[in-house]
């Protein structure tokens, strides 16, 4: 067994939580068991996911979406009431990472994606949210096709990303940009990158990489945001000596 909040400790210094301004609190959520034996890790704390957690016996509930958005408390809705009671009923501790998480120079989601894509480190800062840069810029070892970079992302996120080919020929820099990061076009454009990797696209995008002239392709937020809390959960299993799972519920989006 291992101790809650020591396992949180090292969550909140490994990502530096408190560096983060965010759209929702970083770290525990809600206070369970003290002590842990098993960690279930996943992307988001829908009702699916949190069962399986529970199923799985885990005390400590570790997630990159968490429960709580925004800074003003409301009604519940069904689907929060139903969570709630599902993680409260198990006495298990919830507790979340978001844009920490997206950010993290090794075992973050962009972090991770690039190394899968095979791209090297560019060290510039990209994609601003929230006033930190939490995107990737990474750089082919040798210049790829678009058909090249779209083989190398579904590899990584097991799906066929969505491909808008607008950008040039030979792509050397590749901008990433996690989840919902299609923001990242306005600064992937002026930055002269040849193309951005995203979860999610936004009705805008096609229109604004065409006028950028950038690749863009989207592998799928749920998708692109799998690796970094998987990793943080295997990083707390080897410290800790706690067994680990990472609950997958599937998500097209």
């Amino acid at each position: 067994m291992a101790n809650r909040d020591e396992i949180l400790d090292y969550c909140a210094q490994l990502l530096e939580i408190e560096e983060f301004d965010d759209y929702g609190p970083n770290g525990l959520q809600v206070p369970g068991a003290a002590e842990v034996s098993r960690v279930a890790t996943g992307v988001s704390a829908n009702v699916e996911f949190l069962r399986g957690a529970v199923d799985f016996g885990a005390e400590l509930i570790l997630v990159h979406h968490g429960l709580l958005w925004g800074d003003e408390l409301e009604p519940f809705s069904m689907p929060m009431a139903a969570r709630l009671r599902t993680v409260l009923c198990d006495d298990a501790s919830l507790a979340a990472y978001h844009l920490p998480l997206d950010a993290h120079p090794e075992i973050g989601n962009n972090a991770l994606l690039r190394a899968r894509l095979g791209l090297r480190e560019d060290p510039r800062p990209f994609g601003e949210a929230k006033g930190r840069p939490i995107g990737k810029i990474g750089r082919a070892k040798a210049p790829l096709t678009i058909e090249e970079l779209d083989s190398r992302l579904r590899e990584a996120t097991g799906r066929e990303p969505l491909v808008f080919d607008c950008g040039p020929e030979r792509i050397e820099a590749v901008g990433i940009s996690t989840g919902a990061g299609g923001f990242a076009i306005h600064e992937a454009g002026p930055l002269g990158l040849d193309a951005l990797v995203i979860g999610e696209p936004s009705e805008p995008l096609m229109g604004e990489a065409r006028e950028y002239g950038v690749h863009l392709l989207a592998g799928g937020h749920y998708a692109t945001e799998t690796f970094g809390i998987a990793r943080l959960g295997e990083l707390v299993s080897e410290r800790f000596g706690v067994e680990h799972r990472f609950i997958d519920v599937p998500n097209p989006i």
